[in-house]
This record gives structure tokens, C-alpha cells and sequence, in this order.
């Protein structure tokens, strides 16, 4: 069963980019993010969205074939919600523990965000026949009164 899409902040502004699927995706990714929360007043996210942003949109490069990653950004005074999409709706993210002592580089990225995120999952895209999926996540001010 999929998780429920993201909820979109209340009285948010939104801002999407499309991304050709190469391995500048995720530096683009970053920086247009950051720029949204430098002005937006949210310099206090910056850090944690960069490296969420990095890892959803890595994941999108490296594990699917679509050509195009699509990042959309919904930011109000509270928070911000990054989504990212692509055309492998059968590739899911799973979260996954690796084993004590393990020191592959690899598959530690959404523990990562996990940590980070107030919430984050996955939406199949599409309608009964899925094309498309995204990854979400959602990060908020210290002290935001949403829910975890």
C-alpha cells in the first residue's frame, strides 16, 4: 500500500524545475532549493535540504532511466515540502538498515533523510495505471506545531 502524498503547507508558495536526468541533477536540485529558502527566510533549513534534496534526486539519477527529474517545492513560514519525480514508478525507496560495520558509501541516504525529514514518503503518480512516482519529504522550523 503507498503512503499518503505529502500534505501541502497551508498558504505556501510553490515552485517546480525540471531537471535533465544527469549527474549535475543533483547540484542543480540543491541550489535551486537553497535559494528558495534564503528567501524565503528559512536560512535554517538550508543545510538539512541540501542533503535530503541531494539523496532523493541522486536516487532518481542513479537507480531509474527516466530523462527528466522533476522538483517541486512548497514553502510556507513553517516549513517546506520537496517532492521529486520521476518515470519509474516500480523502483520504491525502501528504508533500510545496514548491517553493524558495514562501511559501503552506499544505501545510507534515506536513513539520512529520515532523520532529518518531519515526514517524508512516496506517491505513485499516474491515475490506476502508474507512470510516474514521487519521493517527498517535508522539513520544518524547530517548534513548528505540525504532527510527526
Amino acid at each position: 500500500m503507498a503512503p499518503a502524498p505529502p500534505r501541502r503547507p497551508q498558504g505556501g508558495e510553490f515552485y517546480r524545475i525540471a531537471l535533465p536526468s544527469t549527474a549535475n541533477a543533483p547540484r542543480i536540485a540543491r541550489d535551486f532549493v537553497t535559494s528558495l529558502l534564503t528567501v524565503s527566510r528559512h536560512r535554517d533549513l538550508a543545510d538539512d535540504a541540501r542533503l535530503c534534496v541531494a539523496e532523493v534526486v541522486s536516487n532518481a539519477h542513479r537507480h531509474t532511466r527516466t530523462p527528466r527529474i522533476q522538483l517541486c517545492a512548497t514553502v510556507n513560514r513553517k516549513q517546506v515540502t520537496v517532492s521529486v519525480a520521476d518515470n519509474a514508478p516500480w523502483f520504491l525507496p525502501v528504508l533500510t538498515t545496514p548491517p553493524a560495520g558495514d562501511q559501503l558509501e552506499c544505501g545510507r541516504g534515506l536513513l539520512l533523510v529520515d532523520r532529518l525529514a518531519l515526514a517524508w514518503g512516496w506517491t505513485l503518480l499516474g491515475g490506476c495505471t502508474p507512470d510516474r512516482k514521487a519521493v517527498w519529504f517535508t522539513l520544518a522550523r524547530v517548534g513548528a506545531d505540525e504532527p510527526r
